[in-house]
């Protein structure tokens, strides 16, 4: 089957969400414009790689540029989305590889997430010969400006921590490693 490739260039909306309970949400990244929506599920640690990825990858980019680019070293408060998911909640696919990179000549930033593909093996055990271009992973391709990128990274972030349960000193969420806590002089949890 042709490879479906879902792309959305500057989008009315980009965002992570989740449907469910903290401890059985399902995460989603949700690409939206001119009222097509796309949908991908994947898991809470894609979604935290990939926020805090678009974080560095954007720190870069105002660091090479001198701070003469137009990407804000924060998420503008205007622009923050905290609205749920769109409806109706259609997955096209599951996220199995992302990638990002910094479009220079453009000033945006390139999110690309690819379906998770199983690898078929051969009845003699070798593997599958590796599929072209047009015949690969269904893909959602976003191109977002500085600003928006910020906005996508800040709601991810903070939708990962609000499934933590949050220190009793400092209220601050406990990470899955432990949590040192500011305000307990060293207590760790």
């Amino acid at each position: 089957m042709p490879r479906q490739v879902f792309f959305y260039d500057q989008p009315e909306r980009f965002v992570a969400g989740t449907v469910g309970q903290p401890g059985a949400r399902a995460f989603y990244l949700q690409a939206s414009a001119r009222g097509r929506i796309t949908s991908v599920l994947l898991e809470k640690t894609q979604v935290a790689a990939l926020a805090e990825r678009i974080e560095e990858v954007l720190d870069e980019a105002l660091r090479r540029s001198g701070g003469d680019s137009a990407i804000p070293a924060a998420a503008p408060q205007d622009l923050l989305d905290t609205a749920p998911l769109d409806l109706p909640l259609e997955q096209e696919f599951r996220v199995g590889t992302m990638a990002l990179a910094w479009d220079s000549v453009d000033a945006c930033l390139v999110v690309e997430a690819q379906a998770l593909v199983e690898e078929d093996e051969e009845e003699d055990g070798e593997e599958a010969a590796p599929q072209d271009d047009e015949n690969g992973p269904d893909m959602l391709r976003v191109r977002l400006s500085g600003a928006m990128a910020r906005v996508f990274a800040k709601r991810a972030l903070d939708l990962v921590a609000a499934g933590r349960k949050p220190c009793p000193f400092c209220n601050l969420p406990l990470d899955p490693e432990g949590h040192l806590c500011p305000r307990a002089n060293g207590y760790r949890r």
